[in-house]
């Protein structure tokens, strides 16, 4: 059996579940302190310090493999980097991170900025290049391959359509806000869907088409390539589908996939292609959005303050979500 294999089979100890839900719960926490100041460079600059100290306090012998870039242009949790404080003889783990989903949305005081993390055994998530891909996604209680890539758009639309029962035009997507979508947008409009757009944070778009209070059917377009693997990695524990081809704009876009020894430039990536094995993802909001309350603070009757953070956890091999308050109290 080789070392993937034995990887993909590993399962993470769940005592280190409410560990990673620390690590973006600091990272949120730090960055929350820059919400609507208008530095984006400084709130994540926060998130980044807080979630790799956060990191280097669980037993693990980690390994970021979707992170802050390459070592000569990020200080920490840069891409090979070790974390944990048992590299010795700790679990070999592989961590996926976004201290900041959202450093716009925080410097500007918008809503669904998160901090995000995932977690796997090693080679279990895709080591994925800085460059766009192409997303796919729907929830949960599809048939298989109910949506793809390989698919035009309204093709796509008119199979969710028919499998949940509706018209196209009873549809919600989810659409990143940018004018490379204006033909992709214009096409659904045709068929009469309605349209979410969002101005950032397409991990969070992804996980919507899970929840069914947020009305949406399903998300398309592109966006960031490691924020694909990260929501691949939280449908991969509740059973929703992804699909994710890389998207290269020049020949430095395709050296950088090299460099992350992909072969198959054109490869269409399936969801376990992305994101394998017992998958922990948890990610924690630092302004209020559609998927989680932002930190808040105040200050209690006996006088000291409190900070509480609104987190998610969710993992694959259970596929349980939990969805966590936490106060903190400091005098």
């Amino acid at each position: 059996m080789n070392a993937v294999a034995e990887s993909a089979e590993y399962t993470i100890d769940r005592a280190l579940v409410l560990e990673f839900v620390r690590v973006t719960e600091a990272a949120a926490i730090a960055a929350s302190r820059q919400i609507g100041r208008g530095d984006e460079n400084a709130a994540d600059a926060a998130a980044v310090e807080a979630m790799r100290s956060a990191l280097d306090e669980m037993s693990i012998h980690g390994r970021v493999v979707i992170g802050e870039g390459e070592r000569d242009n990020a200080p920490m949790l840069y891409l090979g980097e070790e974390v944990g404080c048992a590299r010795e003889a700790g679990p070999d783990i592989d961590i996926a991170v976004d201290p900041l989903e959202g450093t716009t949305l925080t410097a500007k005081g918008g809503s669904n900025a998160l901090s995000v993390l995932a977690a796997a055994g090693r080679d279990c998530l895709l080591n994925a290049p800085d460059i766009y891909m192409e997303k796919i996604a729907v929830g949960p209680g599809y048939p298989a391959g109910i949506v793809g890539l390989g698919r035009e758009p309204e093709d796509n639309v008119r199979a969710l359509a028919e499998a949940k029962g509706v018209k196209p035009s009873e549809l919600m997507i989810c659409v990143l806000d940018r004018p490379r979508h204006g033909d992709l947008v214009s096409r659904l409009r045709a068929l009469g869907c309605g349209i979410h757009l969002i101005s950032d944070g397409d991990i969070a778009g992804v996980i919507a088409t899970t929840q069914p209070d947020t009305g949406i059917d399903m998300y398309m377009g592109s966006g960031g390539a490691p924020e694909g693997v990260l929501a691949a990695a939280a449908l991969r524990c509740i059973g929703g589908q992804f699909e994710g081809r890389l998207i290269y704009r020049n020949e430095d876009d395709r050296r950088k996939a090299r460099s992350c020894e992909i072969e198959d430039l054109d490869r269409i990536y399936k969801i376990d292609e992305l994101a394998r094995g017992d998958c922990i993802f948890t990610a924690t909001g630092v302004t209020s959005g559609s998927m989680l309350g932002g930190v808040s603070r105040r200050r209690s009757p006996d006088g000291s303050n409190v900070v509480t953070t609104h987190s998610v956890v969710m993992r694959a091999s259970t596929r349980t979500v939990r969805w966590i308050r936490s106060d903190y109290r400091h005098s």
